[in-house]
């Protein structure tokens, strides 16, 4: 698996963070409302001073994203811009996934959810168990796309145990890379250079145990101007891991934005767009939503210079170095991936 670096300055936990709720439909949603010190930023400009909903980077987008036009997600894969698109309905257990995924990881630790609590919609979720231990684990399934493509958006519900205290790497989110995968197998350590891969993935990062678990929302990235053998973390506020103290230019209309910190045993609805450059030019973008709002809008970027280097797969993980402390799970609900916004679940 990839593997990130050190743990940022402390400064970056005295940025303030904001608190929003739960976006789209509030199916079966639970949590700690009121945990300290955590949450979402809320609302916003989004990344070329528009609404904070819909295409990025001058994309027109749909009002709201694919997703309100079919409530509840249902039928939403019917939709022409959409290419996935997977409830966890349909599946008996866990060995099913193969039915739908290209491949999964961790089988004996995957399993098909039916708690009410640890449902987001309907009446099954993907569960993801991290055991206790110093031993290395990666948890996850993966989608092969049948036509690479130059840019993609993917949605999911997502939320963490209430006991989760991983400190350290842990890939814990979604995301979608270009011919970073040697057919299974992953290539971790080998730099970008602009014709061999790209990764994104919007995940959390805990790298010391002051930090609030899960830890705060980045960009996981493998790109030609890296500054490390591992990808660089992207942070909202336009800090970049490792070397914080260098600057990195994410172009003129770069909106710097606070850290973010979710809270534990709640959904959210997490998307990523990733837009690769015109060879030649630094048009590449990355863009986050929690919720439906923009949290953090990266362009000016260098992900390719080749036009043949496309992305070719997306995936939800829970992977960690380490879990010395308790055993602990994570929960993945109505997963989209399509070409235009896709935005919250619409209200049935």
């Amino acid at each position: 698996m990839v593997e990130p670096r050190s743990g940022l300055a402390r400064l970056i936990l005295a940025i303030a963070l904001a608190t929003v709720g739960c976006g789209g439909g509030d199916a079966k949603s639970s949590g700690n409302s009121g945990q300290s010190g955590s949450g979402a930023a809320s609302g916003g400009a989004g990344p070329s001073g528009g609404s904070t909903s819909g295409g990025t980077g001058g994309d027109a987008g749909e009002a709201g994203g694919i997703a309100q036009g079919y409530p509840g997600d249902q039928g939403i894969e019917e939709h022409p811009d959409v290419i996935f698109a997977d409830d966890f309905e349909t599946y008996g257990n866990a060995s099913e996934l193969w039915d739908r995924w290209d491949n999964t990881f961790q089988q004996a630790q995957t399993r098909i959810a039916t708690e009410s609590g640890n449902v987001y919609a309907g009446d099954q979720a993907l569960e993801f168990t991290m055991p206790q231990g110093d031993t290395e684990l990666s948890n996850g399934v993966q989608k092969v796309l049948t036509t690479e493509l130059d840019a993609l958006y993917l949605r999911w519900y997502s939320k963490f145990e209430a006991n989760n205290d991983i400190v350290g790497s842990s890939h814990n989110g979604g995301g979608m890379s270009a011919h970073y995968f040697n057919g299974n197998q992953a290539t971790p350590g080998i730099p970008a250079d602009g014709t061999n891969k790209f990764l994104v993935e919007f995940e959390h990062w805990r790298g010391e145990a002051a930090t609030l678990s899960p830890g705060m929302l980045n960009a996981y990235v493998y790109h030609p101007l890296q500054r490390d053998v591992y990808g660089d973390h992207f942070f909202p506020s336009g800090l970049v891991m490792p070397n914080t103290s260098l600057p990195f230019d994410f172009g003129a209309d770069f909106q710097a934005r606070p850290e973010v910190i979710p809270e534990l045993d709640r959904w959210y609805c997490y998307e990523l767009l990733v837009r690769a450059n015109t060879p030649g030019e630094l048009d590449g973008r990355i863009t986050f939503w929690l919720d439906g709002a923009v949290i953090a809008d990266f362009g000016n970027l260098r992900l390719r210079d080749v036009a043949t280097l496309k992305l070719d797969r997306f995936n939800l993980s829970f992977h960690a170095r380490s879990n010395p402390n308790s055993a602990t799970r994570k929960y993945y609900d109505n997963v989209v991936a399509a070409t235009s916004y896709i935005g919250p679940m619409g209200s049935p």
